[in-house]
């Protein structure tokens, strides 16, 4: 099945580049452009993309209030990858709390760029454990601690967790763990329902604000 993108960045050349890269991909096409996040949605509900490729820092609107602003208004949401210059940019945690499924370097090479479209479009994320930790240090939250303690893990889904926090897909867990695809998307299921999380990068975000990793 073919992965359709829309690219929203205020700089043409970065949309620019952004497009010929995927688009020299099998089963990816760029279905659309927009320089800010005002007009974000409008062509979302036009253009149905299956992924958001969307810089974090834009003049009008930034990618983390048209990330919730998409989430917010559009049923059956595309999925949401931020591009940043950064990864340290405390950007990008906000806009990973606000629903992003991930982010990706804008100096990332080619094959890496295509890969993480095609990650977010199968339902995983696309995180920098390291760079996640050092945004998330300090950002200690009761009300996320909370969510873990009535969440009541169990043991399988605490070690899923944990790997699920070091940034490794479903295929990456079942074969760290020794057990089926299949068994991990139930545990991680079992997890997103428990946190009352979107996806699992928020389930990932209420592992490290509540003190879990």
């Amino acid at each position: 099945m073919t992965i359709s993108v829309l690219l929203v960045d205020d700089e043409p050349l970065t949309r620019a580049g952004l497009r010929a890269i995927l688009e020299a991909q099998e089963g990816i096409t760029v279905v659309g452009e927009a320089s800010d996040g005002v007009s974000v949605v409008g062509e979302v509900r036009r253009l149905r993309p299956d992924v958001i490729a969307m810089d974090v820092r834009m003049p009008l609107m930034d990618g983390i209030e048209a990330t919730r602003t998409v989430l917010r208004a559009v049923p059956e949401p595309p999925k949401i990858l931020i591009i940043t210059t950064f990864e340290n940019d405390d950007y990008v945690y906000e806009a990973l709390r606000a629903g992003a499924d991930g982010f990706l370097l804008k100096r990332a090479r080619p094959v890496e760029i295509a890969n993480a479209v095609r990650t977010v479009a199968q339902g995983d994320s696309v995180l920098y454990p390291a760079a996640v930790r050092l945004l998330a240090a300090g950002r200690r939250s009761d009300s996320a601690r909370a969510i873990l303690d009535r969440a009541d893990l169990t043991q399988r889904e605490v070690a899923v967790l944990r790997l699920m926090t070091k940034g490794l897909s479903n295929a990456e867990i079942a074969a760290d763990l020794y057990v089926g695809s299949e068994t991990v998307k139930t545990h991680v299921s079992s997890i997103l329902a428990k946190f009352g999380a979107r996806d699992r990068t928020q389930a990932v975000i209420v592992a490290y604000e509540s003190g879990f990793v």
